[in-house]
């Protein structure tokens, strides 16, 4: 885990930051607001990434970041076996991540991307195709 606290950027840049450090190789990335010292207002950055990424994630923090300095420290994690899975519904195919416990599906989201473009298309909330792209994914595991 490499992180940082922030107090001196551009929020703007904040996006920015989180987009080109997935890129670069972060497994993860999360931003939390904190109150540093004088009680100034700030961020707290965290960048989860492999060993063999360090070096570069801390490179990108320094060049892209106000930081002056990166705190380090290992940490372990457990994770389900993940794949994305491409179900048919009647909006068309959407993915699916899907995680697995056991050979047994655990837990299931739809894309946000796909189902945002959905309902952009469609012309429905959001929240509508949500339900019926779990609808449809509840109907393909009992298909199985």
């Amino acid at each position: 885990m490499l992180e940082c606290n922030i107090d001196d950027m551009n929020p703007e840049f904040y996006g920015y930051v989180m987009e080109k450090g997935l890129e670069a190789g972060a497994l993860d990335i999360f931003m939390v607001p904190v109150i540093m010292k004088k009680n100034r207002p700030g961020i707290l950055l965290s960048v989860l990434c492999e060993e063999d990424k360090r070096e570069e994630l801390e490179q990108f923090i320094f060049m892209e970041t106000t930081t002056l300095g990166i705190r380090r420290y290992a940490v372990e994690r457990s994770v389900l076996e993940r794949k994305v899975l491409r179900i048919r519904t009647k909006y068309g195919v959407v993915g699916m991540k899907v995680g697995f416990l056991g050979g047994k599906i655990l837990k299931y989201a739809p894309e946000y991307e796909d189902c945002k473009e959905i309902a952009e298309n469609f012309h429905l909330p959001l929240k509508k195709v949500y339900e019926d792209i779990h609808y449809a994914m509840k109907k393909y595991i009992e298909s199985m």
